[in-house]
Formats: C-alpha cells, sequence, structure tokens
C-alpha cells in the first residue's frame, strides 16, 4: 500500500536532447555518440527525452517534401534504449535565442517567400524584421504556395503522425509539444538577442507587419475608435518601463487605448494557439499522445506595475488582471492538453535587484490558474544548473505541498534542461541520479504510467472553440494555491 500512496506522488523526469543532434543537411550525426548518452541517462531512471524536431530541417527542399529519416532513426534508438520520447514541432529558427549553439533557419522556400513579402515575419516598430518565426498576422493567408501558415503547420504534423505512427502506436512517443512562436513559446518574439537585446530590457511590441497593423486599425474601427493605431510610446528593447510613456506612472497602458490595444494583442496570441492546437488536435486524433503548449517565464519587471517585459510578449499580466489563466481556459478545449512552463530552477534571491524580477511568483501564477482550469502543467528549468540549490526549487514548483496522500497537486512532469559534457561529469552526474529518485517520490523507475494516474488513451476531438469573453472571464485574478517553504524531497537530506 505505501508503494502505492507514494507512486501517485511519481513525477516523470525527461531530459532535453542538444539542440544540433540532427545537423542541418538532415544527418543524425553521432548516433553512436547519441547512443551511450541515452543509456548513460538511462541508469540515472529518467522515463524519456525530450528533441525538437526542425521544420526548417524536414521541409528543407520544398512545400510538402518531407523527409523524416533522420528523425525516424533518432526516434527508434531512443525507444531502443528503452527511453521514450516527447517530439516539439519546431515551427522556429534556431538561433538568436539564449542557449542556441547552433543555426537552423526557417525552410528556405518560406524565407524565399517572405524576400518579396517580408510582412510575414514579426516587425518592431523600427521596421526590423525577425525571421526566427512567421507573424501570427498570416495564420489564415493563403500566400505559401496555395497554403495558410496554420495549414501548413497541419501538413507537417500529419506527416509527422503518418511517418512514425508505429512508434506512436508502439508508446515510444508520448507527447506532441506544439511549437507556437519564437523559441517554441506561445509569445511574441519580444525580446530577440540578435537585434540587440540585453536583460532586463522591456522588450518591444512586435505588431508592426502590414498584416497585424491592418488588422489592428480594423479592430479599432469596429470600435468606434479609426483614430487609433499600434503603440508608438512603448520604448526599445533594452529601455525600463519608467523610460517610456506606454508603461511609465499613469502610463498609456492604463488608458481605454492602451487597455483594448492590450487585449487585442494577448487575443491575438490566443487564438493563434488555439487554431494551430486544433491543426494538432485533428492530426493526432486517436494517437495515444499528449499535447502540449509551451509559456514562456517572463520573471523580470514582474514587480513592476506595468509588467512591461510580460506585456510587450503578449502576456496582459497586471496585479488586477490574470494573463495565463486564459490561455490555460483556451488549452482546456484540446483533449488533455499540457500547458508547460518555464523557470521551474529560479528563486528571486538570485535575481539582480534592478530587474524586480519573481520568478517564484510567475510560477506559482501559473501552475495555479492551469489547475484551477483543471489541466496538466509541465515544466523544466530556463539555464543549465547542477547544483542541489536549483534540483531543491524544481522538485518544491513539482509538488508545491510535498508528497501527499492524493499525490496533488503535483506537475505531469518535468524536463531537465539539457543532456551536456556538463551534465556527466560524473560529481554534477550523481547529483542528478538523486534529483531524479527525489521526483519519483523515492520509487524506482516505473514504465507503467497508469500507475501513476497518467495512462495515456487516444485523442479524441477538441471541444468547441470556447468564446472570447468566456476565456476572458479568466483574467479575474485569484489568490495562488499555497506553496510549501521548501520541498520535503531534497537532493541533500
Amino acid at each position: 500500500m505505501e508503494d502505492q500512496k507514494m507512486l501517485a506522488n511519481y513525477v516523470p523526469v525527461y531530459v532535453m536532447l542538444p539542440l544540433g543532434i540532427v545537423s542541418s543537411d538532415n544527418v543524425l550525426t553521432d548516433k553512436e555518440g547519441l547512443r551511450k548518452q541515452l543509456l548513460k541517462l538511462k541508469t540515472a531512471g529518467i522515463d524519456g527525452v525530450m528533441s525538437d524536431v526542425w521544420w526548417g530541417i524536414v521541409e528543407a527542399k520544398g512545400p510538402k517534401q518531407y523527409d523524416w529519416s533522420a528523425y525516424r532513426s533518432m526516434a527508434e534508438l531512443v525507444k531502443e534504449c528503452g527511453l521514450k520520447l516527447q517530439a516539439i514541432m519546431s515551427f522556429h529558427q534556431c538561433g538568436g535565442n539564449v542557449g542556441d549553439v547552433v543555426f537552423i533557419p526557417i525552410p528556405k522556400w518560406v524565407l524565399d517567400i517572405g524576400e518579396s513579402d517580408p510582412d510575414i515575419f514579426y516587425t518592431n516598430r523600427a521596421g526590423n524584421r525577425n525571421k526566427e518565426y512567421l507573424t501570427l498576422g498570416v495564420d489564415h493567408l493563403n500566400i505559401f504556395q496555395g497554403r495558410t501558415a496554420v495549414q501548413v503547420y497541419g501538413d507537417f504534423m500529419k506527416s509527422f503522425r503518418e511517418a512514425m505512427a508505429d512508434l506512436i502506436e508502439d508508446g515510444a512517443i508520448v507527447d506532441i509539444e506544439v511549437g507556437l512562436g519564437a523559441a517554441g513559446e506561445l509569445r511574441y518574439p519580444s525580446y530577440p538577442q540578435d537585434q540587440g537585446w540585453i536583460f532586463p530590457g522591456i522588450g518591444e511590441f512586435q505588431c508592426y507587419d502590414k498584416y497585424l497593423k491592418a488588422a489592428f486599425k480594423d479592430a479599432a474601427t469596429k470600435v468606434g475608435h479609426p483614430e487609433w493605431a499600434v503603440p508608438d510610446n512603448a520604448g526599445e528593447y533594452n529601455d525600463t518601463p519608467e523610460a517610456t510613456e506606454f508603461f511609465g506612472p499613469n502610463g498609456t497602458y492604463l488608458t481605454e487605448k492602451g487597455k483594448f490595444f492590450l487585449t487585442w494583442y494577448s487575443n491575438k496570441l490566443l487564438t493563434h494557439g488555439d487554431d494551430i492546437l486544433d491543426e494538432a488536435n485533428k492530426a493526432f486524433l486517436g494517437c495515444k499522445v499528449k499535447l502540449a503548449a509551451k509559456v514562456s517565464g517572463i520573471h523580470w519587471w514582474y514587480k513592476s506595475d506595468s509588467h512591461a517585459a510580460e506585456l510587450t510578449a503578449g502576456y496582459y499580466n497586471l496585479y488586477d488582471r490574470d494573463g495565463y489563466r486564459p490561455i490555460a481556459r483556451m488549452l482546456s478545449r484540446h483533449d488533455g492538453a499540457i500547458l508547460n512552463f518555464t523557470c521551474l530552477e529560479m528563486r528571486d534571491t538570485e535575481q539582480a535587484a534592478e530587474a524586480k524580477s519573481a520568478p517564484q511568483e510567475l510560477v506559482q501564477q501559473v501552475l495555479s490558474g492551469g489547475w484551477r482550469e483543471n489541466i496538466e502543467v509541465a515544466g523544466e528549468n530556463a539555464l543549465p544548473r547542477y547544483d542541489s540549490y536549483a534540483y531543491n526549487q524544481i522538485l518544491l514548483n513539482a509538488r508545491p505541498n510535498g508528497v501527499t496522500e492524493k499525490g496533488k497537486p503535483k506537475m505531469h512532469g518535468v524536463t531537465y534542461l539539457r543532456a551536456s559534457d556538463d551534465l556527466f561529469e560524473e560529481e554534477n552526474f550523481e547529483l542528478f541520479e538523486i534529483f531524479v529518485k527525489k521526483m519519483h517520490a523515492d520509487q524506482e523507475y516505473c514504465s507503467d504510467p497508469g500507475k501513476y494516474g497518467q495512462e495515456l488513451r487516444p485523442l479524441q476531438r477538441s471541444k468547441p472553440k470556447i468564446p472570447v469573453d468566456e476565456l476572458l472571464d479568466a483574467t479575474k485574478p485569484l489568490q495562488p494555491f499555497p506553496w510549501d517553504e521548501e520541498t520535503d524531497m531534497k537532493v541533500d537530506g
């Protein structure tokens, strides 16, 4: 009985594989090296691994010309090593974000369309284009050789399902994380390093391509304000909130015009995520997989009145308005979809005071919002860490009230960032093994997810679209769930 009680508290652990295991010319680069890594990770008792599946590699040769061979070899190897795979549908470019060590652009045939129509990319006020991900302004425009962006993503996922059908059927591929923006996250690319952004800059709104500008003009005209335009006073990437008219004290963000813009900007993001997840649901219908969407942990300026860095990224979150629960509510219509959140390892005390950063409160807010909307939440660390201080914080967030009779609340899973030479150093790996054991509530690796309440069942069709008013009803702020001061499953005793 005791074991069953403890198994209810089991949180599976996945490890993110290196970014470039499949080269940009679509070759599994070092199969034997990867096998060694996977077998070593298996000795730590992990449940599986996560890997990007890059759009820019698979559909490189032309529209609907998919080549899955390298990813197929990788997935077969993961299965052979007795591990499960979480696959990320990576519709963004690799390169230009924190930790990006390789460069994989989006497909050339898409970039070629951008040569004659640069407005297919997110654009800031100065007119700088971001080629990392297509603007959501083209989601439903038939400009990709006869397809819309959403159809292109949907076709890619259907093709993945067909190419990997047996591995999905065998239970080797268990999660499909759907890339919804920059770095695979449901957000605008508001803080691009390759355009000069440096932490803790507030970032910039990314709605100055002709498609989004026209969409805003249209929305403003409908409410009787044809004179309203997208902001021209929100500063630049590395500003502080006070340095701008938009985010400063009594700033534009508090006016009728500002609120209308922020609602429109964040709703566009919600709809974008919803539409692509609907395609994912159709693509994997009947498969025993979970769908997931990743939300970015923008913890800087969280303690400032305007939450400027969250706002520019599309999370309209203020002390009197929850910007994350509407995302959780949107996810709740897609059968069993998971909200995957980041920065689980961070503590407020580790952050520079001038950034007004609060990762702990942010994690509590987002996870609580997910649980309130009755969806599963998962998470990962934002930066590589190998110390007990970080592991204990992840353990606390995975089970905020420690080991309990019913095993709730607990996260659906945690993905550790990432497999590297540093992780495999003897001392680091020993501590990592203890961390995995503690995530498993001191139980041995369990191959049957049903035993800890996560049995996979065939994906059912998404429920009808939730009306916007109902989604916005979830902006009402609620107190987060109570969190213990520290975990009862420390890696250092």
